[in-house]
């Protein structure tokens, strides 16, 4: 009557079969009862043996057999198979209750039927008593080897290979439509159908957040399941491990699942398709990988995003329609069958039901609420949906309460069906019913769907990988295949090169940019506001007395500010010079984009040293109150710099007033243009300004109001109508324009007047004091770009630097981001290289771990 076993041998690992070498047996069964103690713990074969005889004169002479062939060494045998669950027995049992209905004398059979069940029940105990302390020997084999007591190299386990390659195909951008078949359990059901629980059951812990009503499962999570010394879970991209047995980690686990889940969710969206992967290892868990999906509702609520209902379809479709994927569908037995979603979703996906396994849940209280159990047996045996299934299993979850364990639920399961009248009744067969007889069930279907498919997948992915290579070789001969990780180390290296380069910069390279740049900073500020009003003073006094105020001023609130800003603008062209510039035959313009966006974000975040501007304000006020010229060298040097900045400031000078006056004769005859009419009125007005320049050669730099009024009559007088504002604008740009001339005239005279500066100017006509603020301006500039070079190269280059490492550094733990910079099709041709010859690689070890095991 028994099964044959045989077949299953491959459920126990291998190491079950060595535990002789292990294990010291002998010293093991002397540590055992006697004989004697064991007997009383079996079942009394004599009294079941006159049960048996009453049944004789009840049944045909063909089951006359039945108490000759059940025997002490059949029961024995019965206790010795571990791996299979008692509850089979029933199955002869519940045949012969169809043969027991011809006997006329029902309460015998009854009476039978119970003394049979206790019986039953009795050896079940006895197994799992069996089955607990051959856990607890593997567990100590394991952690034996955990500890590395054998010199024996532990492999990385089967399962774990295997949701290795998930993982990676999960990340794979499947645009050389190599689709991924490879087999796992896709657990979908309703909202609140119990989904969770059944994956908390398999797994033997409560490890997903729980809610009362509400939505907890938001994104898809990967719960890869393997037997282990110790029963902890830890995420993929983590190295911390929870430890399952205590209630502290449980919580913390539970409260990073949830975190994860909602970090996952998108603004605007109530689901989202990222996967979170979980492995979970423990003593006596059967190997699988599964995933759960969020629950499938009807209605959209508030609060929720509007396309939640469609999203979720979606996700589950993506999975279902995997032709290798195992369908774990959860259907809520305590609410009525006719409001299932899930179950038409799933009949659409698999409408053969060739891998889908349906599972009832919440039992017991489908069991005290539906008035006619008859519906239950017809879900079971798979009459009321329209969808059909390779099995059909009744579990208890527990009794609704969160804060239930694990043991005490599978106690309250077991007694639920050892009572219950489905199973009492046939309704139910034993090996239909617990979470337990479910986990074997869908691992069983999990691993034969594996060696079927995987040969397949890899043969799939073999080919993808030559298509790609022979893409590669077409488009790119001469380049290595870099993908985008290898790419960004090679970028990397290349700009913190060109940071370096910076540190090669000439002293006087330096200096001479900074000299320059600031004096295009500042110049404006120096002859308008400094040399122009000091210039127009009655005498040498007072003129360096308005130029020893003003530039103390400037140098209290603006210079030093300034001189920094023009050093860091300095220091950035410089940078972005050598970041930009092409470097010929090598430059590769895909890094470009990398390159900007490291340059823009090193300037965001760079700062000049605060005190600097401290230190340079000292060092530029020295400067500027030194008056002494050394030697005739220095006043030529002076010369010459009055004179350039004073001609560049004519020509600009002489450039407005032509924009005011309109082009001369010759270019109106030249070009053949003409002057409009605002042009000639500002000519005229030009002509009688001059002749007052020319009356009074010292004139003042601003017209009186009677000088206004004769300008204005004179032109008036012409039949020229002309405004006194516009007389005064003209008047500013030629009395400059006169001035600029004379001091240039002046600046001539003082060629020869360092001998007279020697003297001070005594007993001589000759003034060049002019001369001597522009050495004072073009010294301090000198200075200036000496300090400013040297707190570049000494510490803003070096700070910089840094702060180019920092950002690379936080670009290379940012996907997105090298995602974002690194682009092209080169690029996702290596990646998507990379990728298949990795996958392939992992599955050729994995099938190869998989024919050993075998």
């Amino acid at each position: 009557m028994m099964p044959d076993l045989e077949d299953y041998k491959w459920i126990v690992p291998d190491f079950v079969w060595e535990l002789d070498e292990l294990v010291d047996f002998e010293k093991l069964l002397k540590s055992l009862p006697d004989a004697d103690d064991l007997a009383k713990l079996l079942p009394d074969f004599d009294k079941i043996g006159e049960s048996l005889a009453s049944l004789k004169g009840f049944l045909s002479p063909g089951y006359n057999l039945v108490s000759e062939v059940i025997g002490a060494s059949d029961l024995l045998l019965l206790l010795g198979s571990a791996g299979e669950t008692a509850f089979r027995a029933t199955d002869q049992g519940y045949d012969n209750d169809k043969q027991f209905k011809k006997v006329s004398d029902k309460e015998k059979i009854d009476q039978l039927q119970e003394e049979l069940l206790r019986t039953q029940l009795k050896y079940q105990r006895m197994l799992e008593r069996l089955e607990k302390e051959n856990k607890e020997l593997r567990k100590l084999v394991l952690q034996r080897d955990d500890k590395g007591i054998h010199q024996r190299k532990l492999k990385k386990s089967l399962i774990d290979m295997y949701s290795e390659v998930l993982d990676i195909l999960s990340d794979y951008d499947a645009s050389y439509n190599t689709q991924d078949h490879l087999p796992r359990v896709v657990v979908v059901g309703d909202q609140s159908a119990g989904k969770t629980s059944v994956l908390e059951m398999i797994a033997q812990a409560r490890i997903f957040p729980r809610g009362s009503g509400e939505m907890m499962t938001r994104s898809p999570v990967k719960v890869t399941l393997s037997e282990g010394p110790h029963h902890v879970a830890l995420f993929k991209d983590s190295s911390r491990e929870f430890d399952l047995t205590k209630e502290e980690d449980l919580a913390a686990l539970r409260n990073e699942i949830e975190i994860r889940m909602r970090n996952s969710v998108k603004e605007g969206c109530t689901v989202s398709t990222e996967t979170i992967s979980l492995s979970v290892k423990g003593p006596g868990l059967q190997r699988m990988v599964l995933v759960d999906l969020p629950g499938v509702i009807s209605t959209v609520t508030s609060g929720m995003a509007p396309d939640t209902k469609e999203t979720i379809f979606s996700i589950s479709r993506a999975y279902m329609q995997n032709p290798n994927a195992i369908i774990l569908c959860i259907q809520d037995g305590s609410v009525d069958a006719e409001r299932s979603i899930v179950t038409d979703l799933v009949s659409q996906m698999d409408p053969q039901g060739k891998r889908t396994i349906f599972v009832l849940t919440k039992v017991d209280l489908a069991e005290k609420n539906v008035a006619s159990p008859n519906r239950i047996q017809q879900i079971i045996e798979g009459k009321l949906f329209p969808m059909k299934a390779l099995g059909y299993f009744a579990v208890v979850t527990g009794k609704g309460n969160s804060s239930e364990s694990i043991e005490s639920i599978k106690e309250y399961e077991e007694e639920f069906f050892q009572n219950s009248k489905l199973l009492k009744t046939s309704m139910l067969k034993a090996h239909q019913v617990t979470t337990k007889n479910l986990s074997l069930a869908v691992s069983d279907c999990f691993w034969k769907m594996v060696r079927e498919s995987v040969e397949q997948q890899a043969d799939a992915f073999k080919a993808t990988r030559f298509n790609l290579e022979t893409e590669w070789k077409n488009n790119y001969p001469r380049l290595r295949e870099l993908d985008r990780n290898e790419l960004f180390e090679k970028a990397k290296n290349e700009i913190l090169d060109e940071v370096i380069s910076l540190t090669q910069v000439t002293p006087k390279h330096w200096e001479e940019m900074l000299e320059k740049t600031l004096w295009e900073r500042v110049s404006t500020h120096v002859i308008e506001n400094i040399y122009l009003p000091a210039a127009q003073t009655a005498n040498s006094g007072t003129f360096n007395t308005t130029v020893d105020i003003k530039l103390k001023q400037w140098t209290d609130k603006q210079l030093p500010n300034k001189a920094v800003e023009v050093a860091w603008e300095t220091l950035q062209e410089e940078f972005s010079r050598f970041m930009t510039e092409k470097k010929g035959k090598e430059h590769d313009d895909i890094f470009d984009k990398l390159k900007q966006a490291v340059k823009e974000e090193t300037i965001k975040r760079h700062r000049w040293n605060e005190r600097a501007e401290d230190s340079l304000r000292v060092i530029q006020h020295n400067a500027l109150e030194d008056r002494s010229i050394s030697d005739k060298q220095q006043w030529d040097a002076a010369i010459h710099f009055m004179e350039e900045t004073l001609q560049s400031r004519l020509k600009d000078t002489e450039s407005v007033i032509e924009d005011m006056v309109g082009p001369d004769w010759k270019k109106r005859w030249m070009h053949w243009v003409g002057r409009t009419k605002e042009q000639n009125i500002r000519n005229e007005t030009k002509n009688e300004l001059e002749k007052l320049i020319k009356c009074n050669e010292d004139h003042p730099a601003y017209l009186a109001n009677d000088e206004v009024t004769t300008v204005r009559k004179n032109l008036e007088a012409r039949g020229v109508a002309v405004d006194p504002c516009l007389i005064k604008d003209t008047w500013h740009q030629i009395y400059r324009r006169y001035f600029l001339k004379s001091a240039l005239n002046h600046c001539n005279l003082c060629r020869r007047g360092f001998y007279y500066y020697q003297r001070h100017f005594v007993d001589s006509e000759l003034e060049c004091n002019d001369v001597v603020l522009f050495w004072r301006i073009q010294r301090m500039l000198a200075i200036t770009a000496n300090t400013l070079r040297q707190q570049l190269t000494n510490t803003e280059v070096r700070r910089l630097e840094k702060n180019v490492k920092e950002v690379l550094e936080d670009f290379a733990e940012d996907n997105e981001k090298k995602v974002m910079l690194l682009t092209g099709k080169r690029v996702q041709l290596a990646e998507d290289l990379k990728k298949v010859r990795e996958i392939q690689e992992k599955l050729e070890a994995f099938i190869e771990a998989l024919h050993q095991e075998k």
